[in-house]
């Protein structure tokens, strides 16, 4: 072989193991934390039967955001397809054909809801549980309840998959996971709920789903792994660039009801005010106390 040949071999040759070195690694550590195993020990709690808690049970399904990922008749649906993360793809909670009502035990949807764990112990993909992980024991059981009252659902609507976007941008921004069952601390007892009222403490509780979008801080920007045409997330504390301040206990409580007050209108593919309108008075009034009470910050610090 000629020597320019030569090392014309050796420089392709070292730039496709300079490609396909990170590439590999990437591969392997996604297929690490795809098929990583927990071991938790998940306990069981009461599960009511009387009509009034099957009614807060669909209550809590409702306002926790279930419903408008599993669907109003809970046999799942394809909640989102875009190519920047991939499918997302919600389970038939039902006994129906497809579904997983008969195939999961009590144990096997606490698993599932606390944890974002599969029976195998496997991470679940998009399965928000890091925010259900500190659901109330009552709340749970009421939730299950009226998961387990409804009627079959004949629908096959597969699984999430991750688009290779996704999982390029899971594995390089430490920001960004798709597993949930990273973020919880799966051996330390969930803290103690606060009890039902007009606290900050119990608007806390209830606001568990809005740091995903708002950030841990709360004051918004763009959201860290969602597609990009998805618009930033406001500002919840009460710094600049906030229009909570502004709207007071009772305008905000209007806009979460009807999603269009003050001149703005929510998005419900972007805000679910949809789902958060089964709240009731006191509970968005304890929401408001609790982001009233947050450090006031500038937009766009997460």
């Amino acid at each position: 072989m000629k020597p320019s040949r030569k090392w014309l071999a050796i420089v392709t040759g070292g730039l496709l193991s300079l490609i396909l070195l990170p590439g590999l690694v990437l591969y392997g550590l996604g297929w690490y934390r795809l098929n990583r195993t927990y071991s938790v020990q998940s306990r069981l709690v009461s599960i009511p039967k009387d009509p009034s808690s099957l009614l807060e049970g669909q209550r809590i399904f409702r306002y926790r955001g279930c419903e408008a990922c599993h669907g109003e008749d809970l046999g799942g649906l394809v909640y989102l397809d875009n190519p920047a993360v991939g499918l997302v793809i919600t389970p038939n909670l039902t006994s129906g054909e497809g579904g997983i009502g008969d195939e999961r035990s009590d144990l096997d949807l606490i698993r599932a809801i606390r944890h974002g764990l599969d029976p195998r112990g496997k991470p679940l993909l998009f399965m928000p549980s890091a925010e259900f992980y500190y659901l109330s024991d009552a709340d749970l059981g009421a939730v299950l309840a009226y998961i387990r009252s409804q009627e079959p659902v004949d629908n096959q609507p597969g699984s999430s998959q991750l688009s290779p976007a996704g999982f390029i941008a899971m594995n390089l921004v430490r920001e960004i996971t798709f597993l949930p069952a990273e973020l919880i601390p799966h051996d330390d007892p969930p803290p103690i709920p606060p009890e039902p009222g007009l606290t900050a403490a119990y608007g806390q509780y209830l606001s568990l789903s809005c740091p995903v979008c708002h950030g841990l801080g709360m004051s918004g920007g763009e959201i860290p792994g969602f597609p990009p045409e998805w618009p930033a997330a406001g500002n919840l504390t009460p710094g600049p660039g906030s229009r909570l301040p502004g709207w007071g206990e009772e305008g905000f409580i209007d806009i979460i009801r009807d999603g269009e007050k003050h001149g703005r209108a929510l998005h419900p593919d972007y805000m679910p005010w949809t789902s958060y309108r089964y709240m009731s008075d006191l509970e968005l009034r304890a929401v408001y106390l609790y982001l009233m009470s947050l450090e006031p910050q500038d937009f766009g610090n997460r």
